[in-house]
């Protein structure tokens, strides 16, 4: 396999050998974004000429919060054009490519570059997922191909968000582009089933291998006010993805491993309302791992 192939392949972080923030800034739209990393570390440079000046602040919770201004960045642009070793690249983790502030001619700057650094495989995802689907169509309409080193996909964190965000991913799969998920935070159960059976989508009825998910990436919440998810979210994302011939990749537990009902520090959970209870209490990202049922995905 070549190096060019090798950086087609999807590399699910842990995924990602670097990242490259060609944008700043965002905002919230869900909520997966309630206890948002990059608000917090954007919060540590917010200073008067430094990197995220303008782009957050204190709210009146007192937590740090988007202040809605993005910007694209233009010294950060040509980035990976001096990477000269393939590198599977996740794109934009301190912002959103896809966010309402950027026009169309602004995101396909960054597509540019993607395309001409085509050593490199490039994961782009978005909680705007209605907006990523509009951006497709509209390079299609300007006769620009999907790029085979770039996967696009929706962040879901529930099966609400799934709802919202899937049926936009799937027009994005059906004009040919690479498409990835991430589950993460895993707040919520999800049933993917109408969006992994490839035969049953636009287009596809021909093609074993045509529109559909590719890849689903699933994981726990880490750091401060990290909420618990319960591992059946992850097995039965798990057995829906090899039942379809999809690709699993489960990324961490979160900050909460299971623990006996008599442990003072547990959280009762439920898999389903009518299902035994499990307990789980907060032991650190480190300790809860990223093993499921004894074995790394």
């Amino acid at each position: 396999m070549s190096a060019a192939d090798d950086a087609r392949k999807p590399h699910p972080i842990g995924w990602c050998d670097v990242t490259w923030n060609p944008v700043r800034g965002c905002s919230r739209v869900g909520a997966g974004c309630e206890n948002c990393y990059a608000e917090r570390q954007a919060f540590r440079f917010r200073g008067p000429g430094q990197p995220y000046a303008g782009l957050v602040d204190r709210g009146s919770d007192g937590k740090p919060h988007w202040t809605g201004k993005v910007v694209l960045v233009e010294e950060k642009l040509a980035e990976p054009l001096h990477w000269r070793k393939p590198r599977a690249v996740f794109v934009n983790s301190m912002s959103d490519l896809f966010h309402e502030w950027l026009h169309f001619e602004d995101i396909n700057r960054v597509f540019a570059v993607m395309e001409i650094a085509e050593r490199h495989s490039f994961q782009v995802l978005t909680k705007r997922a209605a907006r990523m689907a509009a951006f497709a169509e509209w390079r299609r309409k300007r006769g620009e191909k999907p790029l085979p080193n770039v996967w696009l996909g929706p962040s879901v964190e529930n099966q609400a968000a799934a709802n919202e965000r899937m049926p936009h991913a799937m027009r994005v799969a059906a004009l040919g582009w690479n498409v990835m998920v991430s589950y993460e935070p895993a707040l919520g159960p999800v049933d993917w089933a109408p969006w992994l059976d490839v035969r049953e989508l636009p287009g596809c009825q021909d093609d074993p291998m045509g529109a559909g998910v590719r890849c689903i990436i699933a994981g726990g919440e880490s750091g401060p006010g990290a909420r618990p998810a319960h591992p059946d979210r992850f097995r039965a994302t798990r057995d829906q993805c090899a039942e379809a011939g999809v690709d699993f990749y489960f990324k961490q537990r979160g900050e909460f491993i299971e623990c006996a009902a008599s442990d003072r520090r547990g959280q009762r959970m439920y898999a389903a309302p009518m299902d035994e209870p499990i307990y789980m209490r907060r032991a650190g990202k480190k300790a809860a791992g990223r093993l499921l049922d004894g074995r790394e995905h």
